[in-house]
């Protein structure tokens, strides 16, 4: 493991490719994953290890960060892989297309081009989702799935965060609900205003991802 920036990280051991695979072997993080059945029936300590992990990376200094996610750079993303049918379907929640969403993905890449939130910029993980969260001894003992990370809006994360949350908890994800999760624990320890509008916003920007 590896602490950069004051964030507990996995440590790059070895990498290998051939014609067909490429190959990432990693250091181990310590700790539990925070989908793990012990923190989904705790939710309010979840809930607060979740916004610890948040400022974590909110107080990086982000001078000299290669890699910048603006709004407008995922929509250069999202539209080559609209325009390269790389969007699956199968994979959407399940009211964003058909009769009660967008008609198709480039309805949905229309849309999210017309209403650009404002961008709030901090260090973003990228996939901030329970799996790639780990707490250990009522802390956050590391990240992993950090490929995507850079500088981006603090509500991209906020977002898939929530959705996780709200999946983890409703059957979507282990089959198994547990009814005392609410998602809007996150925001009440986080000490943030509900912002549903730009919380929409990323859900569906990352349908096309």
């Amino acid at each position: 493991m590896m602490f950069l920036f004051r964030l507990w990280i996995p440590k790059v051991l070895a990498y290998e490719a051939d014609d067909d695979f490429q190959y990432l072997l990693m250091s181990r993080i310590s700790g539990k994953m925070s989908c793990d059945e012990y923190y989904l029936e705790h939710p309010r300590e979840l809930c607060r290890l979740l916004a610890q992990a948040f400022k974590m990376l909110w107080s990086v200094d982000l001078t000299g960060c290669p890699r910048e996610r603006t709004i407008e750079n995922e929509l250069e993303d999202a539209k080559y892989r609209v325009e390269n049918n790389l969007v699956d379907l199968d994979d959407a929640e399940p009211d964003t297309f058909g009769e009660n969403g967008f008609e198709n993905p480039e309805a949905l890449l229309v849309w999210l081009q017309t209403h650009k939130p404002q961008y709030e910029p901090v260090l973003s993980h990228g996939d901030f989702c329970l799996p790639n969260i780990f707490l250990k001894d009522n802390q956050v003992s590391g990240f992993i799935d950090l490929g995507a990370a850079g500088v981006g809006d603090k509500w991209r994360d906020i977002a898939l965060c929530y959705r996780s949350l709200k999946h983890n908890c409703d059957g979507t994800f282990g089959g198994k609900i547990y009814p005392d999760v609410n998602p809007n624990l996150l925001l009440e320890e986080l000490g943030v205003d509900p912002n549903n509008e730009k919380i929409r916003y990323y859900i569906l920007l990352d349908e096309l991802f």
